[in-house]
């Protein structure tokens, strides 16, 4: 059976991380592999991450691009899934990762993204996430759109087969923000992408801190930058929201 690593960027994620370690522990059936790949946390993210018994190392290369070609590096599986620290995948997420790669057209999918607080889901933003997929390659590279590439965001819970995301070069490590762009556009070049119609719960925590309008606004200057070229720098205009 081919083998799927659940991989884990942190960075001081001791607030979001008991439910999202729950969820894992609900997988049926579970992953062969979770892997948290820290970047320097000073709370007790490290220490809730060894409790759970899950594998935790730490990377001397700061920002989740790094994070996740260093866990790409490390991880023991066929198949990785990224997921973000305040997320939680399906019960049956990694029977779906499997039959998703099975087919080898496809050379990079994810789930779909419901972004939910303490009121419950946000549909208006959970909606916006969905069309952002079709416009923001069509304004950024349309070339790509009229291809058929659609852009997947991180908390889209990506996934993929580990060889060839080494095969392509990973994710771009001077980007913090806006890695996983780069790493869709690279996986187009070689196969299919593909989104699975089953939800991955994210935290609306930064919609909760900014207001939609600006949490919109951010995403939405960040990607016109990336889109125009800038790598360096973009974190500044990304609040962390923890």
């Amino acid at each position: 059976m081919v083998s799927v690593t659940i991989l884990i960027p942190t960075f001081n994620e001791e607030q979001a991380l008991p439910v999202t370690i729950e969820s894992l522990r609900s997988l049926q059936p579970s992953p062969d592999e979770i892997l948290v790949v820290d970047g320097g946390s000073d709370d007790g993210t490290r220490a809730m991450v060894k409790e759970a018994g899950f594998r935790c190392i730490e990377s001397t290369r700061k920002g989740r691009g790094a994070q996740i070609n260093v866990g790409v590096e490390h991880a023991a599986s066929d198949l990785v899934c990224v997921l973000h620290a305040d997320s939680q995948l399906p019960t049956d997420a990694v029977e779906v990762i499997r039959d998703t790669m099975a087919d080898q057209r496809t050379a990079l999918a994810s789930f779909l993204p419901r972004l939910v607080g303490r009121n419950g889901t946000r549909w208006g933003s959970t909606f916006h996430n969905f069309i952002k997929t079709w416009y923001a390659p069509l304004i950024t590279r349309p070339h790509l759109f009229v291809r058929g590439v659609r852009l997947l965001f991180g908390d889209h819970a990506m996934f993929f087969r580990r060889k060839e995301f080494i095969e392509i070069g990973g994710c771009d490590e001077r980007l913090a923000v806006m890695e996983e762009a780069g790493m869709c556009i690279k996986f187009a070049e070689i196969g299919r992408i593909r989104i699975v119609r089953r939800w991955v719960i994210t935290s609306d925590r930064r919609i909760a801190e900014l207001g939609s309008l600006r949490a919109n606004y951010t995403y939405l200057k960040v990607g016109l930058m990336w889109a125009v070229g800038v790598r360096e720098g973009l974190r500044d205009h990304y609040p962390d929201i923890r």
